[in-house]
């Protein structure tokens, strides 16, 4: 079966900067799955992705603005530690938070810290950077009705109800 809108895609991935320095790997968990068609990975990816079957490997390389987004400078601010959810009592540089905003939490990096305030980056760790996608089909099936109703994939390597 090849992959077209609604198939259940399971596939292994190691995600590398332009450089070769891997940043990341299915190859030790379960692999990813996803509902294609419906906004669940990259739209470069699940077009990369299209027509392909299971055994088929396949190499990405995806400039930022299609992978993560360029940096945006306006992302770093300066917020009260009291927006931090469920902080813990040493704020250190580097640590993922999250920051109760008026849309709801959001995850960013803090860059900072000073007594009462603390810098934050909201842009995504890997925004502004060029990747390449090492990507291994390893299934592809038939979506359920449940899983096109949901708009995502369900069972290991999707998503849990």
């Amino acid at each position: 079966m090849q992959i077209a809108k609604n198939s259940v895609v399971t596939f292994h991935y190691t995600l590398s900067n332009v450089g070769g320095e891997e940043l990341e790997s299915s190859d030790q968990n379960q692999p990813a799955l996803y509902l294609h068609g419906h906004n669940n990975i990259m739209p470069a990816l699940e077009s990369a992705l299209e027509g392909k079957q299971a055994g088929d490997e396949l190499s990405v390389t995806l400039e930022a603005k299609d992978a993560y987004g360029e940096r945006r400078p306006d992302s770093i601010q300066r917020v009260p530690i009291k927006h931090l959810v469920n902080a813990p009592k040493r704020i250190r540089p580097g640590m993922a938070v999250q920051v109760n905003t008026q849309s709801g939490p959001q995850a960013a990096t803090v860059l900072k810290v000073g007594k009462f305030n603390v810098d934050v980056d909201s842009n995504h760790p890997l925004a502004g950077m060029s990747l390449s996608f090492a990507l291994q089909v390893v299934d592809v099936r038939e979506a359920t009705d449940d899983e096109i109703a949901h708009g995502h994939a369900h069972g290991p390597g999707g998503h849990h109800h």
